[in-house]
């Protein structure tokens, strides 16, 4: 079975996709990334980061 080649205007989005989450990540040393997708495609990207404090 082959997986179907995407589309330009689906590739761009993907890529695009991929480089928002890539930011999103980038620097994140706790927390979350959640992506929200409709239809296929990724239209949401919520970060959620914690800090951490020394006890005193």
């Amino acid at each position: 079975m082959t997986t179907p080649t995407p589309q330009p205007d689906a590739q761009r989005h993907l890529e695009e996709s991929l480089a928002s989450v890539r930011e999103a990540l980038t620097g994140l040393r706790f927390g979350t990334v959640a992506l929200t997708v409709h239809e296929g495609r990724v239209v949401q990207i919520d970060v959620t980061e914690k800090k951490r404090l020394k006890p005193s």
